[in-house]
């Protein structure tokens, strides 16, 4: 059973050929074969467009499926490469630590080992060693 909207719709599609959807419904009335071959005809039409828009509708579907896949396998990678950073970071800052803790107990026995000299003469530029004349 056809309703309005669908004489309307079907008028539409057949305006292209030069009917008007007045003759087109018009003709129908008179002819109840010609009226069940284009119910029929519409019916697969839509059928059909029905059909192709699911198959589109399932493309879409599958490639925003594969994109999501790819960036949940970037997102992934990007971590990896995260933590990988983070663990050298810390590595470094774990480095840095003990060098300057190495660094401050030789500025201490330094000053250790100056402090013993001062106490037994030395004086800053007066004596050199023979390891010194050598180097200059």
């Amino acid at each position: 059973m056809l309703f309005v909207f669908d004489y309307v719709v079907i008028g539409i599609k057949f305006a292209h050929l030069g009917l008007s959807s007045r003759s087109f419904t018009d003709c129908m009335k008179h002819d109840p074969e010609v009226s069940r071959e284009m119910e029929q005809s519409s019916t697969n039409m839509l059928k059909d467009e029905l059909r192709l828009s699911e198959e589109e509708a399932q493309k879409k579907q599958q490639r925003a499926d594969l994109a999501l896949l790819e960036a949940k396998r970037m997102t992934s990678q990007y971590q990896k490469e995260a933590e990988k950073c983070n663990s050298g970071m810390d590595s470094c800052e774990e480095a840095r630590e003990k060098a300057e803790d190495v660094v401050e107990e030789q500025r201490k026995l330094t000053a250790i080992w100056e402090l013993r000299a001062r106490e037994r003469g030395w004086r800053e530029g007066i004596k050199r060693s023979h390891a010194n004349q050598n180097l200059e």
